[in-house]
């Protein structure tokens, strides 16, 4: 493959309009968002100076997204989603404002903020499945891998410069300061949706309330290679999430040196982002779920050999290894998961997706720490990387619909 082809591929931004539109609201929205985590944790700190207030800010992120998230898929499902993603993109810059006003009054209290935080995470629980709605609608299944890749680099750019860009703006603006820039960027994502056409859901609409997200569960038990898909992450995040080991196993093979530590931080992320440059060489294969299957094994295979590392230039290695596997698993997980969801249930599989993304990692931080409180880091880390490669060698095993999806047409 010539290093054309293997660079990102970026078709989709020349193709339509409207996904380069929204893919331009993306990219700023979401250096905002990451401005504002920045700005939430700074200011609860200083407000409190402890680590349970700030651990609560997680919680207050994290909990809305876990309630609200499958009901937010099914009226995702069952309204035009266009006009849906105005209002929750409405909701989400008007708590930036009202973040930002108490920002510039200052000596408000905590509870406000946090408050504040989870109410816009409730509009986020809605925005987050419907967004992921129209990539499918903008773009052919041949380029849905493509997009999907270039989203990614969206939010791993994001996550990269938006906490530096957030801290200049904080040393210069204030806390109030960083959420109005945040509040600025949600221009953009309006230009983003202004510029699709409606999005009403093909086929039947949700059932409201209960039975609709039943409906949306008992889609996931029929779909075998939907199923698969998110079983394969759970059992990369679940059984294999080394975030939370990166202290314990830098003092016990490193030293604890503080710069080895920035630097496994660091490792994973330079991983994904150069996965994302070169995403060409695994979004314009075929099939999907064999790229998905390879991903999350090298993911665990990696993780393995970094818990066993004596050397901390192979575990960067390894590190970096991992963060582009997970890239490539996650691309290819949500290609398979929409080219393989009816439209009319996009908007409830999208939810149940964020919510697995969201739980996933949390669980596995806590089960690699609970296991390494009882063992050693390495052992969690080495022992978590093999129960991953073993699990999704059984859900491929077990789900040949995966190994065989391909996006090529037939005939």
């Amino acid at each position: 493959m010539s290093l054309t082809g293997a660079l990102v591929d970026v078709t989709p931004l020349r193709s339509s309009p409207p996904f380069r539109r929204l893919w331009l609201g993306r990219v700023f929205s979401g250096f905002g968002a990451q401005m504002t985590v920045v700005a939430v944790m700074f200011q609860v700190w200083e407000e409190t100076r402890s680590t349970v207030w700030t651990g609560a800010v997680g919680l207050a992120q994290a909990l809305p997204l876990v309630v609200f998230g499958l009901f937010a898929g099914s009226v995702v499902d069952r309204v035009d989603r266009r006009k849906f993603a105005l209002l929750t993109t409405a909701g989400q810059a008007g708590c930036s404002v009202l973040l930002a006003v108490q920002g510039f009054l200052g000596d408000v209290p905590v509870v406000v903020v946090l408050g504040l935080v989870a109410v816009q995470s409730c509009f986020v629980a809605g925005g987050g499945p419907v967004a992921r709605t129209f990539v499918p609608r903008l773009l052919p299944p041949e380029q849905l891998p493509a997009g999907l890749a270039l989203n990614r680099i969206a939010f791993q750019g994001a996550m990269l410069l938006g906490p530096a860009l957030g801290g200049l703006v904080l040393g210069w603006l204030g806390v109030g300061g960083c959420y109005l820039v945040d509040a600025l960027t949600f221009g953009m994502a309006f230009y983003g949706l202004f510029g699709l056409p409606s999005m009403r859901p093909d086929g039947e609409p949700s059932r409201p309330g209960l039975r609709g997200v039943l409906d949306g569960l008992a889609f996931l038990v029929r779909a075998p290679v939907v199923r698969g898909a998110l079983l394969t992450d759970l059992a990369a995040t679940v059984l294999s999430m080394p975030i939370s080991l990166f202290p314990l196993v830098n003092a016990e093979r490193f030293g604890g040196d503080p710069r080895t530590l920035g630097l496994f931080l660091s490792a994973v992320a330079v991983g994904g982002v150069a996965a994302s440059v070169l995403s060409g060489t695994f979004t314009r294969l075929p099939r999907p779920g064999l790229v998905m299957l390879a991903g999350s094994i090298a993911w665990g295979g990696s993780l393995t050999v970094f818990g066993l590392a004596p050397d901390p230039w192979v575990g960067l290695a390894c590190l970096v290894l991992a963060g582009a596997a997970d890239t490539v698993s996650v691309v290819s997980r949500g290609a398979l998961v929409q080219l393989n969801t009816p439209d009319a249930l996009l908007g409830r599989v999208a939810a149940a997706e964020q919510i697995v993304g969201q739980a996933g990692p949390d669980l596995g931080n806590l089960r690699g720490g609970l296991l390494a409180g009882a063992t050693s880091g390495a052992f969690a880390l080495a022992s978590g990387g093999l129960l991953c490669v073993l699990a999704v060698l059984l859900v491929g095993a077990t789900t040949p619909g995966l190994r065989r999806f391909t996006t090529e047409k037939a005939g």
